[in-house]
């Protein structure tokens, strides 16, 4: 069982409806999802809340014989990872939600909308921009909420759009540093929005990888190691 700190239900049913009806028996059969009782769940008024998590395993399943999902280091288009994250959002269900953490050379950025956030819902209505996209990163990078834990100043602070993908990678990379709190241990499943590689300031090479989370879970293992 997975202890589930981001689920994105607008991901879950944009992805649900693609996987074609001839494969749902068999990836339901796989997931261990009764595909009646998930169906059922989907037509009441309350059903998409009720179906996240089976829809969850069923897309897994579909992403898993459908894609070369990569590990965190080396990104495909989706990817996986374990560290630990630095969790910023709660508490603004209408605005982004940024994890970020540190394994080795690998910097990990994830970016989504903190209405995901398990125990944060709210009304889709009163939600009236998407964060799990670029631009919305971008735009957090420069205007982050005061309340956030961060270093101050930085230089981000505004900036304009970044001119190139360097530059946007080199403001991840300094907005991820400048992020403080205590880190908690995650494994998560992403799509991935950017990957690149830039020197920081002390002229080590850091992969830098940006994604936007279908789930993020806390993890049994290294608490507390993430950087």
């Amino acid at each position: 069982m997975r202890y589930y700190l981001y689920v994105s239900q607008s991901k879950l049913e944009m992805l649900f409806q693609q996987i074609p009806q001839k494969l749902l028996g068999r990836l339901a059969a796989e997931a261990k999802v009764d595909l009646k009782v998930l169906s059922l769940a989907l037509q009441k008024p309350a059903g998409p809340a009720a179906g996240t998590y089976g829809q969850l395993d069923v897309i897994e399943e579909y992403l898993d014989r459908e894609y070369d999902i990569g590990w965190m280091a080396e990104p495909s288009s989706w990817f996986r990872g374990d560290l630990g994250l630095r969790i910023a959002g709660y508490g603004q269900p209408t605005g982004p939600v940024f994890m970020t953490g540190r394994e080795g050379r690998t910097v990990i950025a994830l970016i989504g909308s903190a209405h995901h956030l398990v125990g944060q819902r709210t009304p889709a209505e009163g939600i009236s921009v998407a964060h799990s996209m670029l631009p919305s990163l971008f735009r957090l990078l420069r205007e982050a909420p005061e309340e956030w834990p961060r270093d101050e100043p930085t230089a981000i602070s505004g900036r304009g759009h970044p001119a190139d993908e360097r530059e946007a990678l080199e403001q991840v990379l300094e907005f991820s540093a400048s992020l403080r709190g205590p880190a908690v241990y995650c494994e998560f499943l992403a799509r991935r929005l950017l990957h690149g590689t830039v020197t920081d300031p002390g002229g080590e090479e850091l992969d830098i990888v940006v994604g936007t989370p279908l789930y993020v879970a806390m993890a049994e293992g290294d608490e507390g190691q993430g950087r």
